[in-house]
């Protein structure tokens, strides 16, 4: 029988062994401090970035209501940003009446160069001679400035929602044709073989594959597409209209008001933001974040 001794000797632990430990423990405090101020420099790194757009904002706008002043710049040059505001507060009723007009232009534009635009693109892509015989004519009226169009759609469809519609239309059906082209010739050859291999026919290669790959490419066509339209209508509201933001600028100019003008650069701009987060909201939705 082993006497006391011996069995204290046994029971007690190795030194060896306790130093490994304490090694380990001393290991494993360090890289969770580590990774713990990596976070928070991630989150103060996406801070800053989500904060940035808005100091400089705020940092311009304060500039510039400071200088203007400074430099004695007359308001119907450059108003300064507070009488901008303060016109937009007097005129906020007629300026959201000819937001509605604008933003109905350009959707309207929009959704027909999406109809028209998009089977022109299959076509194109399904079909050489289609290509061959359309794309010239594609580019030779994407190179014609939608600002001499413009009297032409005045004369044949008079002084209402048409012709600023047609003009957005105009101006928007190219890069969506171009973007739906590139997005289905984009795929990988590999990768159709296979679906075929497996018993796919065309329509369900389309549908399963061709299509779902070329989304990324075709909604940056959606986005261009949707801030042309904006330009489209306001042009055509330049051209001629009896309502719309394009209209208000010009019968700002007509009165010297400078700070009207602004206002409705600034509903314009607020057009454009709205439309592109929408169809960057639908692109989220529909196409697969890698």
């Amino acid at each position: 029988m082993p006497d006391a001794d011996e069995t204290s000797r046994s029971c007690a632990p190795h030194p060896k062994a306790g130093a490994q430990a304490q090694a380990a423990v001393a290991q494993t405090g360090p890289p969770t401090d580590l990774r713990e101020r990596r976070r928070r420099r991630s989150r103060a790194r996406t801070l800053i970035e989500n904060a940035s757009p808005f100091l400089i904002s705020a940092l311009l706008l304060v500039s510039w209501q400071v200088i203007v002043p400074l430099a004695k710049i007359p308001e119907l040059i450059l108003p300064t940003p507070f009488e901008i505001i303060a016109k937009i507060g007097k005129s906020y009723p007629l300026l959201l009446a000819d937001t509605k007009v604008t933003l109905l232009e350009v959707l309207y534009g929009f959704a027909a160069a999406v109809a028209v635009g998009i089977p022109i693109a299959l076509c194109i892509f399904y079909s050489r001679i289609f290509a061959k015989s359309l794309y010239p004519i594609l580019v030779g009226l994407q190179t014609i400035p939608k600002v001499a169009l413009a009297p032409l759609l005045v004369m044949w469809f008079g002084f209402g929602l048409l012709p600023k519609v047609v003009i957005s239309f105009l101006i928007a059906f190219f890069p969506i044709v171009i973007s739906t082209v590139v997005g289905l010739s984009g795929l990988d050859r590999e990768m159709l073989y296979l679906v075929r291999s497996m018993g796919a026919n065309e329509l369900q290669a389309f549908i399963k594959i061709r299509l779902p790959a070329a989304l990324p490419s075709i909604f940056g066509g959606f986005k261009v597409a949707i801030a042309l339209s904006v330009v489209g209508a306001v042009i055509g509201e330049y051209i001629a209209a009896e309502s719309g933001l394009g209209y208000r600028q010009l019968t700002a100019n007509i009165q010297f008001d400078s700070a009207l003008n602004f206002a409705a650069l600034i509903f314009i701009a607020l057009c454009g933001v709205i439309t592109f987060a929408a169809i960057s909201g639908l692109e989220r939705v529909f196409v697969r974040q890698p």
